[in-house]
């Protein structure tokens, strides 16, 4: 079959695809260490504190399924400069009203906003990226998230030693989100100029592609018609609650060790500096191996990156169970903090890829909407079943259960992607 479309690389969309997510990111990840700090100046309490921060992930999940409607609603673009700008009149709420109760509602509106842009810049990726080169680009999509948290804590550092004031941060992100509508608005827009020609070819290619997922002539049909949310996760139940299960559960298990790793660090009486280290040198070969990732999924297929990655963070958490009481337990945690970051490194992008795939490419975003409502389902669920098994019973518990959840999702990653995912996507 002829395709019509211009040669695609990624290097044809580093500047109007990934900078502006870089630029979101930024901001939010300058933002981010620094909502428990300004929630106790303005009064709350230590858990208080931690609600309002945890609102950025009840935002987030909130927001994904309207989401899906919105951008396939407005479009990619449209949705993420309507995305930016939420974010910006959330800042501009907590700064206005010196209260807990407006930071936590600003904080809010930012989980919302960062739900669409991640799934606009989602969207765009999986209906325009061909699918050779389809998990090296998503997997670049969150190394560049990763990039922007991971500048952003430095950058609120020095505006903090600079100004002396905590919430002078909040104008970093009123700043980013600023510089990406800017962004949006000169660069050439890629849904226009990969557009047309990569739809027609993908709506022509249906029929093949519903082959290769599974899918009956009328789930096809339905496929290609379907405009909502709602209407998708009738349409694609099957998958969702099979593919999507062990896709929650590699989000609740990366979120775990988030979680983990520092409490961790308190319970075996590590000291804060050295344990501030091994958590770092972890996110650093975390972030390095981004790229590899993408790599290994395009050459090989989705397993080689979901599973040996599930396995590595499941091996992390058992390791610590059994290692917590004994005379090395220091050495065993930095271990474990390195095979996290290993593990997770090579997972980076399986999440979106596997959503790419399985979305039908000539309107993905209400498919993708409901499916990452399941991933950050798990990404939240994670802290609430570690803290609840360790105030029952024990950290140690704790990490076990989530070593145990970890091997349950590789299973079901294994059994069922083969099942709808083509081990060598060809579109």
């Amino acid at each position: 079959m002829t395709d019509a479309a211009p040669p695609f690389s990624l290097r044809s969309i580093i500047l109007p695809a990934f900078l502006p997510t870089l630029l979101f990111a930024l901001g939010e990840g300058a933002l981010i260490p620094v909502i428990p700090v300004v929630a106790t100046d303005r009064g709350a309490s230590l858990a208080l504190a931690g609600l309002i921060a945890a609102m950025l992930m009840v935002g987030q999940l909130a927001g994904d399924l309207p989401a899906g409607w919105l951008v396939a609603r407005i479009g990619e673009r449209n949705a993420m400069i309507g995305a930016a700008m939420l974010a910006v009149i959330g800042v501009l709420i907590a700064l206005a009203s010196p209260t807990p109760a407006a930071l936590g509602i600003g904080v809010f509106l930012l989980g919302l906003a960062t739900a669409v842009f991640g799934l606009a810049r989602h969207a765009f990726l999986t209906s325009y990226v061909p699918a050779r080169i389809r998990a090296r680009a998503l997997s670049t999509l969150a190394g560049v998230f990763r990039a922007g948290w991971a500048v952003g804590p430095f950058v609120a550092a020095t505006i903090i030693a600079w100004s002396g004031s905590s919430e002078a941060v909040f104008w970093v992100l009123v700043a980013s989100c600023l510089a990406v509508v800017v962004v949006l608005l000169l660069l050439p827009d890629p849904e226009r100029v990969f557009g047309a020609a990569r739809l027609a070819r993908e709506t022509s290619a249906h029929g093949t592609e519903a082959n290769e997922r599974g899918l009956t002539a009328g789930e096809a049909q339905a496929d290609a018609s379907s405009h909502g949310v709602f209407r998708a996760i009738v349409t694609h139940r099957g998958v969702l609650a099979r593919v999507g299960s062990g896709v929650g559960v590699l989000s609740a298990i990366r979120a775990s060790r988030i979680v983990i790793l520092p409490l961790w660090a308190v319970s075996i009486g590590m000291p804060a500096d050295l344990a501030a280290i091994v958590i770092g040198v972890s996110a650093a070969i975390d972030f390095a191996l981004f790229y590899v990732s993408g790599q290994i999924m395009d050459r090989f297929g989705r397993l080689w990156g979901a599973i040996p990655g599930l396995i590595g963070l499941a091996t992390g958490h058992l390791l610590l169970a059994l290692t917590h009481d004994g005379p090395a337990a220091a050495t065993w945690f930095t271990v474990a903090a390195v095979l996290f970051g290993v593990a997770n490194g090579i997972t980076s992008g399986v999440i979106l890829t596997l959503g790419a795939d399985l979305a039908p490419k000539a309107n993905p975003a209400p498919f993708l909407g409901a499916y990452r409502t399941i991933a950050d389902a798990g990404a939240a669920a994670a802290p609430l079943v570690v803290a609840a098994v360790t105030s029952i019973v024990s950290i140690a518990a704790a990490s076990a259960t989530m070593g145990v959840l970890g091997l349950v999702g590789a299973g079901l990653l294994a059994r069922y992607v083969p099942r709808y995912v083509p081990r060598r996507p060809h579109r």
